[in-house]
């Protein structure tokens, strides 16, 4: 007859087995789900397909530049990397979105002005730029290019000559706030207080036609709308708006028609709400970076007349702080306001 000792003990061993039975026998994602309870959510991200929003229609330039980062970033996550377009307010009604998303798997694609002058510009912006996002990285750049009709002279005459017209010159942009009109009126004071008086049209082919048609005198084009009308020899290019470029080798930059002290850039960058987790923050700019060193990224974006850039957060963050600063200026200076 077993003692009391030896029966408690076998119903201990018995009672062990037991318990490692019914462990054993639990489903796989009982257990899982008990670790993922544990586990912090920022460990798996992305846990879902991410969205990218973009402030303009498909096809546009920085459409095209969030397809291009889209794809290999899908295949480095491990998640559908989904571009939604919401175009409206040039772009402000999208970055609004970002800027209120409640999760890490929105993001936006960005311009310059959405993080810049917008805030200057509108009264009633719904978002901070400089507290709403979590930059994470610059993407492209471009420079702008000063053209003007064939039968006006170059570089430093052309100044000259935009002087001595006074108000009776013209330029042309895609409308108030965006970065033709606020990067000529930045230009006119630099390059010796310009009057010219600005006209917007709806967008850059209305603009050219102005100027074939010679209702303007000059405006600040991207390089891929410019050059073709220059090969031309329907307009006259006087100067980029940056140094040297890739995108068109054979324009000078504008200093050397003695324009001093004057750099202006359209670019697009890739940011997030500012609640977006530091891990989800590090990833992506890792990522990023990478992509944007790819060769066959960078061409693509070539392609599309984009230099791809790619930085540190903090890169991306100084360059909206500087810019915001001169931009600042300008709007002051000028008065300009959109309702």
């Amino acid at each position: 007859m077993k003692t009391f000792s030896a029966i408690a003990y076998t119903l201990r061993q018995t009672a062990g087995a037991t318990f490692l039975i019914a462990a054993c026998a639990l489903p796989m994602g009982a257990t899982a789900q008990k670790t993922d309870k544990k586990a912090a959510p920022v460990a798996t991200w992305p846990s879902r397909p991410v969205h990218i929003l973009v402030g303009f229609p498909g096809g546009s330039s920085p459409d095209s530049a969030a397809r291009t980062l889209a794809e290999p970033l899908s295949r480095a996550l491990g998640q559908p990397v989904i571009v939604d377009n919401k175009p409206g307010a040039s772009g402000n009604i999208a970055a609004d979105q970002v800027a209120k998303a409640v999760d890490d798997h929105t993001l936006g694609v960005v311009i310059n002005g959405n993080l810049t002058s917008a805030k200057m510009l509108y009264a009633k912006l719904p978002y901070d730029p400089l507290k709403d996002f979590t930059p994470i990285s610059l993407l492209t750049t471009a420079p702008l290019v000063l053209v003007a009709p064939p039968n006006l002279p170059s570089g430093s005459e052309f100044f000259a000559a935009a002087r001595n017209g006074g108000s009776r010159w013209n330029y042309g942009s895609v409308g108030n706030g965006s970065v033709g009109h606020l990067g000529m009126e930045l230009l006119k004071s630099k390059a010796g207080d310009l009057t010219a008086v600005h006209i917007p049209y709806q967008g850059n082919p209305q603009v050219i036609t102005a100027l074939l048609g010679g209702q303007i005198q000059m405006a600040l084009v991207p390089p891929g709308i410019a050059l073709p009308q220059i090969k031309a020899g329907k307009l006259k290019a006087i100067g980029l708006t940056s140094g040297r470029s890739s995108l068109a080798s054979e324009i000078p930059p504008l200093a050397d028609a003695e324009v001093r002290n004057f750099n202006l850039e359209v670019w697009t960058a890739l940011v997030g709400p500012a609640n977006l987790s530091p891990a989800a923050k590090a990833r992506l700019n890792q990522e990023v970076s990478r992509i944007i060193r790819d060769p066959e990224t960078r061409q693509k974006l070539f392609n599309q007349g984009w230099q791809a850039v790619g930085t540190s957060p903090e890169g991306l963050l100084s360059r909206i702080r500087n810019e915001t600063a001169i931009m600042g200026g300008i709007i002051a200076m000028r008065g300009i306001k959109i309702e």
